[in-house]
């Protein structure tokens, strides 16, 4: 049986986009994305536009309107975002059985792992994101929490075949450790949970024109804050303590930060390294997913997250960072 993404075929996309009132120039380029299908769309005599095909059966038409919803109540508060366009109120269509949405194109530059300055600036981003955030919480979106990001992703692992049977054993072995300490970590450190962009690593945070705006909140959920602060930070610990500190200085310039939530830093951290391997396992049966991870079910992927997994066990023991 073929992959329901096998039928957006790039006529199907400016068929999509007309649909809406736009006349494209039929210029379509796919762009790097795997969860959905991403595309830039060519308008005649405009600005190119973005549009974004949801994965079917990933999320309720509720949470899909509710990430939108969020995400305009931040644009409204101006916070930059990229926020999706509206057509009568609306901005989640269908089109041929398929969901999409549009997006204005934004461009923009990475920040630069380590960069103190461009740190600060970060967290004052974040700062005024969760400002927003901690007004509500969602009613139709995921939390991100130690089971359904960690004991469902290793399940998921071990009802497949995709770990090699004589690493099968080491591998169930370290992740069940790992489970356990992370259960006692988030007992023994409850936080409060906010609405979060959930997947902020530094390509989620570009720059244009000296300012940064955020995209993509397709993961935004429920969480403690430190979930979208943690990957900012990169090198060694000393060089972590200076990061986290100029990180939070901006931050505090708009919301309040808890810094009891940093021992669950590392915790987060292995949470998305079982997260990532179930993921790709759970979208296997995606034609691109083989074509673009050919390495995943391989002897040196799984000795590696072995070895991964054990580092964080022992990062865990840790003493955590910690605030000047």
């Amino acid at each position: 049986m073929s992959h329901p993404f096998a039928a957006l075929t790039p006529d199907l996309v400016l068929d999509a986009v007309e649909s809406l009132g736009y006349l494209s120039d039929a210029r379509v380029l796919a762009l790097n994305s795997y969860e959905n299908r991403v595309y830039q769309v060519g308008i005649e005599a405009q600005t190119p536009l973005i549009a974004k095909f949801y994965r079917p059966g990933r999320w309720t038409n509720e949470a899909i309107r509710e990430e939108h919803s969020f995400t305009a109540e931040l644009a409204d508060c101006d916070v930059p975002v990229v926020a999706p366009l509206q057509r009568d109120g609306e901005t989640l269509f269908e089109h041929a059985g398929f969901r999409f949405s549009l997006f204005p194109r934004r461009g923009g530059r990475a920040p630069e792992p380590g960069n103190l300055d461009q740190l600060y600036r970060l967290g004052q981003l974040l700062g005024r994101l969760h400002a927003v955030g901690s007004l509500r919480p969602f009613e139709h979106r995921e939390s991100l929490r130690v089971d359904n990001f960690g004991h469902a992703s290793l399940a998921t692992l071990l009802e497949g075949n995709f770990i090699p049977k004589s690493l099968l054993p080491a591998y169930e072995s370290v992740a069940r450790d790992l489970l356990k300490r992370l259960d006692q970590l988030f007992a023994a450190n409850p936080a409060k949970a906010i609405r979060l962009h959930g997947d902020c690593h530094p390509g989620n945070l570009l720059c244009r024109d000296e300012t940064y705006h955020m995209v993509d909140l397709d993961d935004c959920r429920m969480g403690p804050a430190i979930q979208d602060l943690w990957m900012m930070l990169a090198g060694e610990r000393h060089e972590r303590l200076g990061q986290i500190a100029e990180l939070v200085d901006g931050y505090q310039e708009f919301h309040d930060f808890n810094p009891r939530e940093l021992p669950l830093i590392e915790g987060f951290r292995s949470l998305r390294l079982m997260h990532y391997s179930a993921w790709l396992a759970r979208r296997w049966d995606d034609p691109a997913f083989p074509q673009s991870f050919p390495w995943f079910g391989s002897e040196r992927y799984w000795g590696e997250q072995i070895l991964m997994l054990r580092e964080q066990i022992a990062a865990l023991n840790e003493e955590p960072l910690r605030l000047f």
